[in-house]
């Protein structure tokens, strides 16, 4: 939207500056984007005279003239007609720059005679599209500023135009009256009002028929009649204003049009009268009508797309554009006016299947004044009768104006509470009046020109707007001291298992939370608990039970993509039902492909069961697990049933798994194995009872310490674990470490049976053991180990 400060002058008695306007728009919600002064880039022009005028001596349509300047007595050269003796002239001097033509003017030879500068015509300055001939100004002094000379003389021409970013939530401001009014209400000056207008008729109107079947596509629709009209330019001061928009004057009719569209937001058409074919019908298009608009083109019409047609079919798309057959001219004498509501939902539609766009489709798809539709249409008729003549009729209307009456709450306290602004309500009240809003008690009525008002909220919004919220101050919070956040303790612990899978090596993965039903009923889903109502995608369709067929998923994708070494965890929740509470943490972790590449002091080794474990036994101790977890093998039927295991605290809380997975799982996911995991549920891992953030005392020992190995026979079902277990529990106190450090089966032990050998490390922690006390200790840990496992010492 552009606008000049002259014209704003019109609707609004103000003498602020343009900066000063420009600051306020842009607080009030309408974004200055551009200020363009003309009279700066006229600037450098001067006043001169023509003295003499002689033919060029090589040229029949050039002549040689002495111009008087502010340097003195200077030669042009110079092609324009009109250039002669004594006439006042515009000079572009050596070194100016000239915007029309976007060159500098230099000393130059033009068919062997020197010239020193250029008389410019009004293009060559854009000022006008004139270039018939060189500008003759009535009066000025030589070497006075032509930019001066036109603030004294002309001043719509150099005047600074302002374009302004409307959001679309305000149509109002797409009229100058609007701006106008937001600006008063500012205090930045008093919106003048309009000046009274009366147009008496004195003949009817044709009628216009509104068909049924537009359902409110077009509430209203008014027009008038003006014969004996002479069409021809526009005054100076309307194609100036118009120009300075950027907008090509075209004749007195349409310029009005344009004005009005502009000035007061309301679009209005022409038709020629004596062009049309009977009355006209607003009402949908028929399936291949055309119109041949005012653009050059010929548009191809589809049923729904509302037009104004005469008897030969469509002359208008509604609301967008008219029709050439019957656009004005200047032959026109007898002109219909008219100006309409129609519907914003169709009039963008149409426009965006068109791809047409123009003044009036962008008001009308905002909104425009459904009040001001008739009274738009009396002011542009009087202009019309007072520029071109002519005898008006009398208005015709069809439909009705929408009732757009309606009132919110006004509660002046509001203001402080929401936006923590602090503001009289008297001058609360003033504001809403001065944009035009009637309270009334503590209802504020809303203007017909305001569509975006709908609501108590937007009443303090416009109040706290013009208001400007800059005045707000920073208040400090009630509380002095922000609190730290703080996770919960399940949360924290999550978080400590996402580190330390990081620092192991893992890629995290974050999956869908819901999967295909053959893949959530591989891991124990699939039930109709867990299954999705509407789900957006077939694959979609379940919320899986577990993290193992997400990572699955994934490392399928990577091996199609030629990454067969993964390391990927997950930690999310999963599902056992499908309700509220039905969900737990989890931590998966999933290794496919080879824990060690092939070299020169090592063969190449896969990822297997106890790698999995490995990394899963230093998850557990970074999360504070209990040390005497017992292992099972009863683990879900995902796992290889011989290459799998189960970590529980007591009977019945399991705490982990981890193994191999099945190749029947694999074969179903598509993922080339082996591949080996594990799984662990944070929740189930008691919290610590201290909840101190220090870390434990370090306890440490300057004593020696012994070590003894101890080879034990048993059954070749047995466990290791249960061997370490026994061996621990001989002396708490004394034992610091017990582990395996070999395993055999075969040669001389009898079928059934292996060999495992420990290693016991004793840490005394008041005196140095004596043989006898490391004798008496191992002799614990063979009856120890005997009793439980039924293990024999090796000889």
């Amino acid at each position: 939207m552009k606008l000049t400060l002259s014209w704003l002058r019109d609707h609004l008695d103000t003498t602020a500056t343009v900066p000063e306007l420009a600051s306020a728009l842009t607080d009030l919600g309408l974004e200055v984007e551009s200020i363009r002064d003309p009279a700066s880039a006229l600037k450098p022009f001067t006043i001169a005279k023509v003295l003499d005028a002689q033919p060029h001596p090589n040229a029949d349509k050039l002549r040689v003239c002495r111009v008087e300047t502010a340097q003195g007595i200077q030669q042009i050269v110079c092609g324009a007609p009109n250039a002669r003796a004594g006439i006042t002239v515009v000079l572009a001097s050596p070194g100016t720059y000239v915007p029309g033509i976007d060159t500098t003017i230099g000393v130059g030879t033009i068919r062997g005679v020197e010239s020193f500068g250029m008389m410019a015509s009004e293009r060559e300055l854009e000022l006008s599209d004139e270039h018939n001939g060189i500008i003759e100004l009535p009066s000025g002094e030589v070497g006075q500023s032509f930019a001066d000379w036109l603030a004294t003389h002309d001043p719509a021409r150099v005047d600074p135009v302002i374009e302004i970013k409307i959001t679309p939530n305000r149509p109002d401001a797409l009229g100058l009256r609007g701006i106008a009014r937001d600006l008063a209400a500012r205090g930045l000056g008093t919106l003048k009002p309009l000046p009274e207008i009366t147009v008496q008729g004195t003949f009817d109107t044709p009628p216009v028929t509104l068909d049924p079947s537009l359902d409110g596509g077009c509430p209203l629709f008014a027009t008038r009649l003006i014969r004996g009209v002479r069409n021809g330019p526009s005054p100076d001061w309307l194609q100036a204003r118009l120009r300075a928009i950027g907008l090509r004057p075209i004749s007195l009719l349409v310029d009005v049009t344009n004005f009005f569209t502009f000035d007061l937001n309301r679009p209005l058409h022409v038709f020629d009268a004596d062009r049309l074919a009977g009355n006209l019908t607003v009402r949908p298009a028929r399936d291949g009508e055309t119109l041949q608009a005012l653009d050059g083109k010929t548009y191809t019409l589809t049923p729904g797309q509302m037009v104004i047609a005469d008897a030969t079919g469509p002359q208008s798309l509604a609301g967008i554009m008219g029709g050439e057959p019957t656009g004005v001219t200047d032959a026109t004498t007898n002109v219909l006016v008219e100006s309409a509501l129609w519907d914003p939902i169709r009039v963008a539609a149409t426009g965006r299947a068109q791809k047409i766009t123009s003044d009036a489709r962008y008001r009308f798809e905002r909104g425009v004044d459904p009040a001001f539709a008739e009274e738009g249409l009396d002011r542009a008729v009087a202009m019309i009768l007072h520029h071109a003549g002519g005898e008006p009729s009398h208005r015709a209307t069809a439909g009705t104006v929408p009732d757009t009456a309606r009132a919110y709450r006004f509660d002046p306290d509001r203001l402080k509470s929401l936006v923590g602004l602090d503001l009289p309500a008297d001058d609360q009240r003033r504001i809403l009046e001065d944009l035009g809003f009637r309270v009334e008690s503590d209802r504020a009525h809303v203007p017909s020109w305001r569509p975006d008002i709908q609501g108590d909220a937007d009443i303090v919004e416009e109040v706290a707007r013009v208001a400007s919220l800059t005045r707000l101050q920073g208040v400090p919070l009630a509380s002095p001291a922000i609190p730290r956040p703080v996770l919960t303790p399940a949360q924290a612990r999550l978080n400590r298992a996402r580190r330390t899978m990081a620092s192991l090596g893992y890629n995290e993965c974050v999956t869908y939370a819901f999967i295909d039903r053959p893949a959530a009923t591989l891991f124990g889903g699939g039930d109709d608990a867990r299954r999705i109502g509407n789900p957006i995608a077939s694959d979609l369709s379940d919320l899986r039970p577990s993290l193992l067929p997400g990572l699955l998923r994934a490392a399928a994708r990577n091996q199609a993509r030629g990454f067969q070494d993964l390391a990927l965890f997950e930690a999310s929740e999963s599902f056992t039902g499908g309700e509220p509470g039905q969900q737990r943490a989890e931590v998966t972790g999933l290794l496919i492909g080879r824990a060690q590449s092939k070299g020169v002091h090592a063969p190449a080794r896969a990822q297997d069961a106890f790698d999995a474990k490995a990394d899963l036994d230093a998850l557990l101790a970074t999360l504070n697990a209990p040390q005497k977890l017992q292992l099972r093998r009863d683990g879900a039927p995902w796992w290889h049933p011989g290459r799998h295991g189960v970590l529980t605290l007591g009977p019945k809380t399991v705490v982990a798994e981890f193994g191999e997975i099945h190749p029947r799982i694999l074969k179903a996911l598509d993922v080339k194995g082996p591949a080996v995991a594990f799984t662990l549920w944070p929740d189930a891992i008691p919290q610590p009872r201290s909840t101190t953030r220090a870390r434990p005392r370090l306890e440490t020992s300057d004593l020696q310490a012994v070590e003894r190995d101890f080879a034990f026979v048993v059954d070749a079902r047995t466990e290791s674990q249960a061997l370490v277990q026994a061996a621990q529990g001989a002396d708490k106190a004394l034992i610091a470490e017990v582990r395996v450090f070999d395993a055999f089966q075969g040669g001389t032990l009898p079928e059934g049976q292996k060999s495992l050998a420990l290693t016991v490390r004793l840490q005394p922690k008041t005196a140095t053991l004596t043989d006898a006390e490391i004798e008496q200790t191992s002799a614990k840990i063979i009856d120890k180990v005997s009793k439980a496992t039924g293990a024999t010492l090796r000889t």
